[in-house]
């Protein structure tokens, strides 16, 4: 995940969504690891990637981000590229389910 440090002023937050997702990437525990770390090319770099995800304070801005940008590739939130697509269809069963039109389906 390629996040960019920018310093959080807790007197001026951020006016965007892109503002508002840097700061809680800035605080992410894979602030502070190689980003290759989390867009891993086998199981054993999932789970490598998951538990730095583990210890994180922010696991959930960081899925809802990803499920919100459709965000295919790496471990956000803890999550597998796997994990998410599961996570996605069954919200998308839960809102037929309710009677309830799901947004970007």
């Amino acid at each position: 995940m390629s996040t960019q440090l920018l310093e959080f002023n807790p007197s001026n937050p951020p006016s965007t969504a892109e503002g508002a997702a840097s700061t809680w990437m800035a605080r992410g525990a894979c602030a502070q690891s190689d980003p290759n770390t989390f867009f891993p090319h086998d199981g054993v770099g999932v789970e490598v990637a998951k538990a730095i995800c583990a210890d994180c304070r922010v696991t959930s801005p960081c899925l809802e981000y990803a499920l919100v940008h459709r965000i295919e590739h790496g471990v956000w939130g803890g999550c597998s590229e796997r994990q998410r697509r599961r996570i996605l269809r069954d919200r998308r069963a839960a809102a037929r389910s309710t009677g309830l039109v799901a947004v970007a389906a």
